[in-house]
This record gives structure tokens, C-alpha cells and sequence, in this order.
């Protein structure tokens, strides 16, 4: 099949045609023409503003295939992310059973060869996520896990994450983790600040993501290796790890694209659409963010996808689980909220998360295979519960006007184009 994409505007610093509008050909698959002139093709996508990328990445999602299926299986993740305009998406381990042996590696790879998203498994540190014994990380490597993390269950003890950064250094391998103290924490429902104290809730301090990347940036200077901080959302996290780099360490981290749009103060009292682990912070920290994303210290942005089943979040606040969804809205609130340039917000897509994970770069050029995410970054649109392709309905986003859409994406030899198209 021969799609043409006419009058395209390429974002990929990789290749020669970067910031140009062109005329692209993909014919079964592989790039066969960049440039001015018409092509035939069986099917041409045409449209103001279409703008196409090197496919987006998703560092951060949460699959509840195997065990929870309820709250989003592996179709309707890739349905929501392919909504969203991700060709990529790393998996957290915290599945029932866990992500913990070759075989559960071997299944989320069979299971996604047919779907038009690559699905890229994340294996546990630890036996169980459970923060004690180390998994056997060579074999998942071996197997096919392309980083480590506990996901939504942070490291707590010390001993477990210097052993953990010394024996990924084994196979280059990169650690994430999501700096949390736990025992700071406990029952705490949303940043601690007058507006927890207002409505009398327990607050979740600052400080408890604060003294964890403190702690695992001496544990990385001491051991070597590499380490990925997932989720950051303070002020002094951020500085901190902006002096990290400056020294040399290999240190990079995100934040979910939605970290910003919302401050303590501004959230729905009460919402727990608005239930989110890390919690919504200050202003401060939202403007901390905003600068980290813009001067490099942050290097990914996430969409911190979490889907919960109704049962789980139409609870009073202090009962309801954590997490929203936002794979398919993840670009549209970052380019709505964070006042980053385009360029720069797709490098966070792209280029970064690719880099990070060891992934092989994705060039628009004659003869590459298409790997590519076709957008607008003009057009506003309001996401609704009645059109998400989630089997969850936990957004804040909807009913909301955002700027900026995934219009479809070709991988795989499989194009998909959105219902808006």
C-alpha cells in the first residue's frame, strides 16, 4: 500500500528535511520519497497544519494485562495510545503476576505484534516490586526488558538500590525509579500546603521526594551507572538534579506532561480525577518544572498513564486510588500548559526517551521504515469520556479546551488515523 502525505511539515532534527514541508511517500512500510513533487499513492492524507514526526515515545504507562485487565488491557492501551499519537510505550512491571521472568517478558512481546504500538517491557528490581531480593535482570535483559523499575512501588532501602546500580552496569542497563519515601507519605492525599490543611486532608510532603533523589544521587556517585528519576514534581528535585548533571553523572528524569497543568490550589476539592501520585503541587514547584523541561534538567515528558476503574475512584478522596489517564492527551496538555517550544517539547517525545532507553534513532530519510506520528499543534479540541479509547474514564482533561492533537501514526506498516482526521 503506497500513503502519501502531502505537504507535510517534517519535525526531525535527524534529517536533512527538518523543519521543511514536503511532499512524503511510504510505500508498505519504508519511506520510498521525500520531496516537492506529487506521487501516486492508494491513499493521500491531506490537511492545514499537518505536521509529521520520528514516532513519540511513552516512558510511563501502566498496562493492567496480565491480572487487572478491568482497568486497561494491551488492545485498549494501544488503542488510547495510538489515539495519542505514541508508536512506543514502555510498560511498568506492576502487573498481577509481576513482570519479574522471561516468560512475562516473552507474552507482552507475542501480544503486541499485531497491534500498530510497540509495546516495551519494563522488568522488576525487585522479587515482587517488593523493595528485598533482586531479580535475575541479566535474563529479562537477555529476554528482551529494555530498562528496570519497580514502577509505581519506589525503592525504599538503600543497600537494595546500590545493588541494583552495580548489577545493571553489567549490561549498560539504565535503573528507574520514582523517588518516594514511602514511610513520609503514608495516607497522605494530596501536597502537603494550606490547601491540604484547608481541607483537611493529610498532606504528601515535598520532602519525600526530596530526600530520595538526594539519597540516590549519592548512591549513584559512589556506584556508577545509570539512573532515571520517573515522575519528579518538586522545585528542589529538579535543582538537584540539575547540579547532578553539571558534575557529569549519568542522571536523567521526567514528569508527566499533566504535572503542571494544576497546582494544590487549583484542583477540584475533593475530585479525585485530581488524585494523582505524585500530587499536583505548588506554584512554585509548577514554575520549577516549567523551567527544568526548558533548560534541559528534565529530560523526558511522560504520560503518566494510570487507569482506575470507576470502583476505584468514585470513592470519598482519602479512599480512592491514585492515577489518571492521559496517553491520549498527553501532547495536548504539555503543549497547552507547559510553554515549551514545539521542537523542543518533541525532542522530549522523541529524540530523549529513545536515547535513554537504547532504542535505535528514527530518521525520516528515503529507505528508512516509518516509524512517524502525524499531528497538529494548532487545532484545540475538548477530549470527552463518551470518545476515550481507555477502558477507564479517570481524566481531569475532559469537558477541558486543549491546543495541540495526534492526528494518526504509521508503524509497523500499519496506519492508523484518529477519528477527528
Amino acid at each position: 500500500m503506497k500513503v502519501l502525505l502531502r505537504a507535510a511539515t517534517i519535525y526531525n532534527p535527524q534529517s536533512e528535511f527538518h523543519l521543511q514541508q514536503q511532499n512524503i511517500l511510504i510505500e508498505n512500510g519504508t519511506i520510498a520519497y521525500i520531496g516537492p513533487d506529487e506521487q501516486h499513492a492508494d491513499k493521500v492524507i491531506a490537511r492545514d497544519g499537518l505536521c509529521v514526526s520520528a514516532g513519540w515515545v511513552d516512558m510511563h504507562a501502566f498496562a493492567g494485562e496480565p491480572g487487572l485487565e478491568y482497568k486497561e488491557d494491551l488492545e485498549s492501551l494501544a488503542a488510547a495510545a495510538v489515539a495519542g499519537g505514541f508508536t512506543e510505550v514502555l510498560l511498568l512491571p506492576n502487573t498481577e503476576p509481576v513482570v519479574q521472568t522471561k516468560s512475562a517478558i516473552s507474552y507482552i512481546k507475542n501480544r503486541s505484534q499485531s497491534l500498530p504500538v510497540t509495546f516495551l517491557p519494563a522488568g522488576a528490581v525487585t522479587v515482587e516490586a517488593a523493595g528485598k531480593d533482586l531479580t535475575e535482570m541479566i535474563d529479562l535483559h537477555r529476554a528482551g526488558a529494555v530498562a528496570f523499575t519497580d514502577g509505581t512501588h519506589p525503592l525504599q532501602g538503600a543497600d537494595v538500590m546500590l545493588k541494583a546500580l552495580q548489577y545493571l552496569q553489567t549490561f549498560n542497563g539504565v535503573l528507574l525509579n520514582k523517588p518516594e519515601h514511602t514511610r513520609l507519605t503514608e495516607n497522605g492525599q494530596m501536597h502537603e500546603g494550606e490547601a491540604s490543611t484547608r481541607l483537611g486532608m493529610k498532606g504528601i510532603p515535598a520532602l519525600a521526594e526530596e530526600v530520595t533523589v538526594t539519597r540516590d544521587l549519592q548512591l549513584l556517585r559512589y556506584t556508577g551507572g545509570k539512573l532515571h528519576f520517573s515522575l519528579i514534581s518538586t522545585a528542589a528535585a529538579v535543582a538537584s538534579i540539575r547540579k547532578a548533571k553539571e558534575e557529569g553523572l549519568e542522571v536523567t528524569c521526567d514528569v508527566a506532561s499533566y504535572q503542571a497543568a494544576f497546582t494544590d490550589e487549583t484542583i477540584e476539592p475533593f475530585d479525585t480525577n485530581y488524585k494523582v501520585a505524585p500530587p499536583f503541587r505548588s506554584a512554585a514547584d509548577a514554575a520549577a518544572i516549567k523551567e527544568g523541561l526548558k533548560d534541559g534538567t528534565i529530560d523526558v515528558l511522560v504520560s503518566g498513564h494510570v487507569p482506575q476503574d470507576v470502583e476505584a475512584k468514585k470513592l470519598e478522596f482519602d479512599l480512592a486510588e491514585f492515577g489518571i489517564i492521559n496517553l491520549e492527551t498527553a501532547f495536548a496538555v504539555a503543549h497547552t500548559t507547559l510553554e515549551l517550544p514545539l521542537g523542543a517539547l518533541l525532542e522530549k517525545l522523541t529524540t530523549n526517551p529513545r536515547r535513554i532507553l537504547g532504542l535505535p534513532e528514527v530518521r525520516l530519510a528515503v529507505g528508512e521504515a516509518a516509524n512517524l506520528t502525524l499531528f497538529n499543534p494548532h487545532i484545540t479540541w475538548e477530549p470527552t469520556a463518551e470518545n476515550t479509547k481507555s477502558k477507564s474514564y479517570n481524566s481531569p482533561f475532559f469537558g477541558q479546551q486543549l491546543k495541540g492533537r495526534a492526528l494518526g501514526t504509521i508503524h509497523r506498516g500499519q496506519l492508523v488515523l484518529n477519528d477527528s482526521f
